[in-house]
């Protein structure tokens, strides 16, 4: 069954029409389903923290779903449980640091999967290729709120602003003065940490594949980079 299927589920089983109620129920609606539970808590996140990015942005559209079905893989068939969803948290009146802590609350032991929230978050941002100052900094709220460091979230960040000048020892958590073989190892550690696989496991949906993608994009983009720089050197 699709994410998407049991989010619609769901929402015709819950009677409240605030987002924030919702956010806390499934906390309850999933006991012994961990991972429905974590699936349907990180989309969830995901749709109601865009919802409050594009209304603290002034731009309040249905674009915003659109910028959202372009990035993630949803059903045609299932794209009004998007909608509803993304209605709900952009109508109520709950502001999005009361969202950003109770989605913090959902994943007490999960950084990981907060910082997949983030990665989301980008994704959508820059759905128009344009990253707004007013989007970034809803984003650095809602990091500050995961309670990440300032050097995770400029990590993070990196993964999402343009190539030029992005140091490629950063990106990968690298120390510039480790010799090839090590640099090369560390590398392939990286990709297997950030392999879709992985977010699958720990409960991201394989809906939003993307994410991985994404990121790995990005490593094996560092990668070249740091190759490109220190392979002729072997052997030196």
């Amino acid at each position: 069954m699709s994410i998407w299927t049991e989010i619609g589920d769901f929402l015709t089983n819950s009677t409240s029409e605030v987002l924030s109620s919702l956010v806390e129920k499934v906390r309850t609606v999933f006991v012994g389903d961990a991972k429905t539970r974590k699936q349907v808590a990180f989309s969830i996140a995901i749709i109601a923290l865009s919802a409050k990015m594009a209304k603290a942005d002034g731009v309040v559209t249905e674009e915003e779903v659109d910028a959202f079905r372009q990035i993630f893989d949803v059903p045609d068939a299932e794209m009004n449980n998007v909608a509803r969803l993304y209605n709900l948290a952009r109508t109520d009146i709950a502001g999005f640091d009361a969202y950003a802590r109770q989605v913090k609350a959902l994943f007490p032991e999960d950084p990981e999967v907060l910082r997949d929230v983030l990665d989301g978050l980008f994704h959508i941002a820059k759905a128009d290729d344009i990253l707004h100052e007013k989007e970034l900094e809803f984003i650095e709220h809602v990091a500050m709120v995961f309670e990440f460091d300032e050097q995770t979230f400029e990590r993070i960040k990196m993964r999402h602003v343009s190539l030029k000048d992005r140091d490629p020892y950063f990106l990968l958590e690298a120390d510039p003065e480790w010799d090839f073989d090590k640099l090369k190892a560390h590398y392939r550690k990286r990709v297997t940490e950030n392999h879709p696989d992985r977010l699958i496991a720990r409960g991201v949906p394989k809906e939003f594949i993307a994410i991985a993608n994404d990121r790995l994009a990005c490593i094996n983009a560092a990668w070249e980079q740091i190759e490109l720089e220190r392979k002729p050197l072997v052997g030196a």
